[in-house]
C-alpha cells in the first residue's frame, strides 16, 4: 500500500535534500560502462534477491573516502560500525531494524533498513570480518544484489569503502533508480554521509572528499 509510507516520505526526503545542498563535502563522480562481475552468490541463497532476480542494468558502485590523521585504525572503526550501525548512517534516510535480539551485526542476521518512501530494504548479513561486513538483499528489497562495507589501513592513511553490485528489483524500482535517478540520489546522499560519519569516528579528516564510482553494465546472459 502507498499510504503507510507517504506520510514518512516528505520529512526525511526534505531533510536529506537540505543537507545535501548545504554540505561542504566534495563529491567526485566517475561513471562508465563496465562488464560488472558481482561476487559469487552465497550458498544457500534461499529467500535472497540476487542480480539474476532483478530488472534493468547491473550497477557496480563504490564510495571511497581517504582519511588522514585518524586516531582509530581499520579494525577499531569497523568494530564501532558493526556494534551500532545506526550511528554511521543518517537517521533521516535509514534506520537499521534488526530482527534478532541484538543490535550488533552478526553473520546470518536478518534485518530491515527502514527508509523514507517505499525504500525499506530487508537484508541478510553474509559475512563479518575484523575490517568488513557484507550484506545481501532479501525478497521485498528494491534492489537485488550485495553490498560490502570495509576499512583498510594504508600506512598513515585509512581507506573506507562501500561497494555494491546490484540491479533494481522490478520496473518501478528501475524507473526510480536508473531513469529518474531519484532513489540513486538518496542512496548517494546516504552513503556519502556514512563516509563522513566513519571519518568522524576515526578521529581523522577526509583527504579529498568522497569519490563515487558507478559502473553500469548488462547482466551476464542478457548481453547482445
Amino acid at each position: 500500500m502507498i499510504l503507510p509510507w507517504l506520510w514518512r516520505w516528505p520529512p526525511g526526503l526534505l531533510l536529506a535534500v537540505l543537507r545535501e545542498f548545504t554540505s561542504d563535502v566534495p563529491v567526485h563522480l566517475v561513471e562508465c560502462e563496465e562488464e560488472v562481475r558481482p561476487p559469487d552468490p552465497p550458498s544457500p541463497a534461499a529467500d535472497l534477491q540476487l542480480p539474476e532476480d532483478g530488472c534493468g542494468p547491473l550497477f557496480h558502485r563504490r564510495y571511497s573516502a581517504d582519511i588522514d590523521l585518524h586516531l582509530r585504525g581499520a579494525e577499531e572503526v569497523m568494530a564501532l560500525f558493526v556494534a551500532a550501525p545506526d550511528r554511521m548512517v543518517p537517521g533521516e534516510v535509514a534506520v537499521f531494524a534488526p530482527e534478532a535480539d541484538h543490535v550488533d551485526l552478526r553473520a546470518g542476521d536478518d534485518l530491515v533498513v527502514r527508509m523514507p518512501g517505499p525504500w525499506n530494504g530487508p537484508v541478510r548479513v553474509l559475512e563479518v570480518t575484523p575490517t568488513s561486513f557484507r550484506l545481501a538483499t532479501r525478497r521485498g528489497h528494491l534492489e537485488a544484489g550485495q553490498i560490502e562495507f570495509r576499512a583498510t589501513d594504508h600506512g598513515m592513511r585509512l581507506l573506507f569503502e562501500i561497494e555494491s553490485w546490484a540491479r533494481s528489483s522490478g520496473w518501478v524500482a528501475d524507473l526510480l533508480y536508473d531513469r529518474l535517478r531519484l532513489s540513486r540520489q538518496i542512496q548517494a546522499y546516504m552513503w556519502v554521509r556514512c563516509c563522513t560519519r566513519v571519518c568522524a569516528a576515526s578521529g581523522g579528516r577526509l583527504r579529498n572528499g568522497v569519490e563515487i564510482y558507478t559502473g553500469r553494465g548488462e547482466p551476464a546472459g542478457e548481453r547482445r
